[in-house]
């Protein structure tokens, strides 16, 4: 095998490591000297850890036992808003930048458990608000396949550290497409799990009712180990669910028959020109190799951008309230109480934040309640029911994961603008229904190549059906 370790995936790397070709400590090595030198350019983490030595030994003593977890020994990059005990989870907020964590997140120790080994914590939007990764309080991350555009966001540090093989894979979260945008900027494979297959312990919250954990990886195959290793029911998160819950059905005509819908109403106008090519491309190669394309009606769908920019920044207002400078984090004090609340939050959040906040706490205002948040959540129950009605006659629905590729920095200046970019990826965070995006080419801008990603949502607990058509997505490429 032609790849430094740290270009390889976790099937790769587990397949060597068990091989005795290589140590975990040599994979360690090459992952972090990876990191060193390139983090400085891209700033996709915020946080480099000292190599954890008694974990690199136990992880060693459990690959020469003959350990079956694939994850054992596996270096990995962890979003800032996920806690690990000891360690600073800052939500790239200056409000929470001397925040360390006092337990481990569920997911983290599961990986624990599996015997992962954790590079740093990577740079994101300031508490998941963005989709560029500008919004952070301590500098934005570069994309690596053009430094001048972004990575996506809010996961923009984890895409790009595993784009950049600065990490063998990474765990992000997902509010409105945080692991899914991303990942397409990036060139890799972003799944964001069915609402409460997931445990949302020890991750810092955004939005209640939409946040989740995710993997970003460099193929599908990766995506569901990962997955695999961090799902599952938590007595601490009474919002996770049993496998079965939903009872979905296996895909019509088993993974390689998949019918494919494609909502075709909401692809006019919106996206690049060569971008929609590439999708309709994509599919014709799909539909060749014996999937089955299906038009398919969403008429609610064109409501879900506005529902989510509703009850998004509602429960962030929420959530965020108890960031006041009082029990932890920032703490500038005035003359009086109401001036260590108005310094504090004004020091500690950053402008798209604090925006967001407003627009929140607006919604809820008396008056107001009935005629936005009540009704952005009579559009999700409406959404759900269409998406629910459209899954009975299609296994998976597809679009382009974002409607252009990574953009300049400073380009969307505009927050309506960034908002925008989302327009593909909300709906799944709204009906809670698992989605996944997975490479689908290049297009080109300003002479660089850049990746571009296709979306498929599938039925709740049905990431299996994601699985198997990114599977095939990815054959595509490889043909």
């Amino acid at each position: 095998m032609n790849k430094k370790p740290n270009e390889m995936t976790i099937v790769e790397a587990a397949s060597t490591l068990r091989s005795k070709e290589l140590k975990v400590s040599d994979l360690w090595d090459a992952c972090s000297e990876a990191v060193k030198t390139k983090n400085p350019k891209l700033n996709a983490y915020l946080e480099i850890f000292d190599a954890d030595n008694a974990a690199i030994t136990a992880a060693q003593k459990r690959v020469d036992a003959g350990d079956e977890s694939l994850l054992c020994g596996i270096p990995l990059a962890i979003k800032d808003n996920i806690l690990i005990e000891g360690k600073i989870a800052s939500a790239a907020s200056k409000m929470l930048a001397n925040y360390r964590a006092t337990y481990d997140a569920t997911v983290i120790k599961k990986l624990k458990d599996a015997g992962a080994l954790f590079l740093g914590r990577t740079n994101m939007d300031e508490f998941a608000m963005g989709s560029s990764t500008e919004h952070s309080a301590f500098g934005a991350t570069k994309n690596p396949h053009d430094i001048s555009r972004v990575p996506g966001g809010s996961s923009g540090g984890s895409a790009a550290a595993v784009a950049a093989h600065l990490a063998i894979a990474a765990l992000g979260s997902d509010t409105g497409g945080s692991i899914r945008q991303p990942a397409a900027h990036c060139g890799i494979v972003g799944l964001k799990p069915t609402y409460g297959a997931v445990s949302r312990s020890g991750l810092i919250a955004m939005g209640s009712s939409l946040d989740q954990i995710g993997p970003l990886a460099k193929t599908v195959e990766d995506t569901r180990i990962l997955y695999d290793a961090i799902r599952g029911i938590d007595a601490l998160d009474a919002t996770t669910i049993p496998d079965g819950l939903y009872g979905a059905p296996p895909p019509a005509g088993g993974p390689r028959n998949l019918r494919i819908g494609i909502p075709q109403h909401l692809l006019k106008e919106v996206i690049d020109a060569d971008m929609r090519a590439a999708f309709d491309a994509t599919l014709d190669v799909l539909a060749r190799h014996g999937h089955t394309l299906v038009d398919i009606e969403l008429p609610m769908s064109v409501y879900a951008l506005a529902a989510y920019y509703i009850i998004m920044p509602a429960e962030v207002s929420t959530n965020l309230a108890r960031l006041d400078g009082m029990r932890y984090g920032l703490a500038t004090r005035g003359r009086m109480l109401l001036d260590d609340y108005v310094l504090s939050r004004t020091e500690g959040f950053g402008e798209e934040t604090r925006r967001r906040i407003l627009l929140g706490t607006f919604v809820l205002s008396s008056g107001y309640i009935d005629a936005y948040y009540r009704k952005a959540d009579a559009v999700r129950i409406v959404l759900r029911r269409e998406y629910d009605a459209a899954f009975s006659k299609v296994d998976v629905i597809a679009f382009p994961t974002t409607p252009s590729p990574a953009f300049m920095f400073g380009e969307k200046s505009d927050p309506l603008s960034m908002y925008l970019g989302d327009i593909f990826t909300v709906t799944a965070n709204l009906t809670g229904m698992p989605a996944i995006s997975v490479p689908m080419g290049y297009v080109e801008r300003g002479g660089e190549k850049l990746p571009i990603g296709i979306h498929f949502t599938a039925p709740h607990q049905a990431e299996d059906a994601l699985f198997a058509i990114g599977e095939a997505v990815e054959k595509t490429n490889n043909n």
